[in-house]
């Protein structure tokens, strides 16, 4: 039994079921697991490990719904280009992957996660070129201590077929259920507290048939696991539902079964009312980029229509490079931001808190957990620790959660994921950053010469 206190802290904002933030506030962990949050006279005195949080924000680790982390490896490319021009500019680079590549682009993209106060991120991988498998992403994310849901990701029809990408990335589908069924039966992982999950994640209505559609979503149920694919994502996106499906992409998943709390879309910018109701209904959640949503045009998610009707939302960063950053607190920034702009209501459609809300409890949900996302008696200790003596926070003190959300993308001082410390003093712990990213760099020359 090991036990961690951290105490004194300048503000503990909670997001339990009250949706407290206390001043001078305290956190007992246990095994991982957070056992009492509160006053100093209301949680143990003493700990294994005490951790003196003055002058600190403490809140719940950052929850990322969607990522393609192998993107780091390609940042800043197709800088002009929509989001089917920019697929067809990548799309031949990403077929050159080695397994080292993935490992090592996954532990880079985790670091600049950890770095923004993730702690827990999911990754749809759909490229398995050159021998390529799940397992060399989750690897990576075991050796540097992230909270991961893997999404074993697929491409079947090619442009021979009327699909978006080139033939030689796309592969068979009976392979591809077969190895979505090994990797759940090798690394998932059920229980509570759970550092791994897989999900079954067809790429896009644009590269994989209606076939492989329906039987993922056989496939996911029969194991109890999450399904998750690309949906709505721009105006071109749904011109190919309408064109070739006859439908809009909200019906197209409707008449596939890919509905529900144990589905969630990414993007969904272009999700029309009808769609918008059937995603509340059913449970069905979104993963919200707005980083990316910009960097490609595709437009303003209508993430005040979809909160209002009851559709679970959470946050995603997206690719390295299609963002092309990964920092979790600024896509929450970017987030509130640009729905003051979309939403009649104006700077009233979002405030600080509400963001905050989405990159926690949202994307919990939208995942499928009631253990993260909140600092509470019987959850996960997960949690990021905000330096609050930093130039972009001078005058903010009266509100310094709400500045860290309104203007300065600060860097943690300290982040835990089931009570071990995996940033200590803004440095990662787990892995030599210095050493990680020359050899990224590396990988990333190599993968651009071909």
């Amino acid at each position: 039994m090991t036990t961690l206190l951290i105490r004194r802290a300048t503000a503990v904002v909670t997001m339990d079921a009250q949706r407290r933030e206390l001043a001078d506030g305290a956190v007992f962990i246990r095994d991982g697991v957070i056992e009492a949050v509160g006053s100093a006279d209301e949680v143990p005195a003493e700990a294994d490990e005490v951790v003196d949080a003055r002058g600190l924000l403490v809140m719940p680790g950052l929850v990322n719904t969607h990522h393609h982390m192998t993107q780091s490896l390609t940042r800043a490319m197709g800088q002009d280009e929509e989001l089917f021009g920019w697929l067809r500019t990548l799309y031949p680079i990403w077929a050159r992957l080695t397994p080292e590549m993935v490992r090592v682009s996954t532990q880079t993209a985790m670091a600049e996660l950890l770095l923004s106060g993730c702690t827990t991120s999911s990754d749809h991988m759909y490229l398995f070129p050159r021998g390529v498998s799940l397992d060399d992403s989750i690897e990576g994310a075991h050796e540097i201590g992230m909270r991961f849901h893997a999404s074993r990701g697929s491409m079947s029809v090619g442009a021979s077929r009327g699909g978006l990408p080139p033939d030689e990335v796309v592969e068979d589908e009976t392979a591809i259920l077969r190895e979505t069924r090994d990797a759940i039966e090798r690394w998932h992982d059920p229980g509570r507290y759970a550092m791994l999950r897989v999900v079954v994640a067809p790429c896009s209505p644009f590269s994989v048939s209606r076939d492989l559609m329906r039987e993922a979503a056989d496939l996911a149920r029969s194991y109890r696991v999450s399904l998750h694919t690309h949906l709505a994502e721009n105006d071109n996106d749904v011109a190919y539902t309408r064109d070739k499906f006859g439908c809009t992409p909200a019906e197209y998943v409707e008449s596939l079964g890919w509905t529900g709390p144990d589905v969630w879309c990414a993007h969904a910018v272009k999700l029309d009312a009808p769609g918008i109701g059937l995603f509340a209904r059913t449970g069905t959640g979104v993963a919200h980029c707005p980083c990316s949503n910009l960097r490609l045009a595709s437009g303003i998610a209508p993430v005040r229509a979809m909160r209002d009707a009851g559709v679970p939302v959470g946050l995603g960063v997206d690719g390295s490079a299609s963002n092309d950053a990964g920092h979790m607190l600024a896509e929450a920034r970017m987030a509130m931001l640009l729905q003051r702009v979309a939403s009649p209501r104006g700077p009233a459609a979002m405030g600080a808190r509400e963001a905050l809300e989405i990159a926690t409890l949202g994307g919990a949900r939208v995942l499928g957990r009631d253990d993260i996302g909140a600092l509470a008696p019987g959850m996960a200790a997960d949690l990021v620790a905000w330096p609050l003596d930093e130039v972009g926070l001078a005058g903010a003190q009266h509100d310094a959660l709400a500045a860290l959300l309104f203007g300065h993308v600060a860097r943690p001082r300290h982040v835990w994921i089931q009570g071990r410390c995996v940033v200590r003093d803004g440095r990662l712990t787990t892995v030599d950053l210095p050493v990680l990213v020359e050899r990224h760099n590396a990988l990333a020359r190599q993968l651009l010469k071909g």
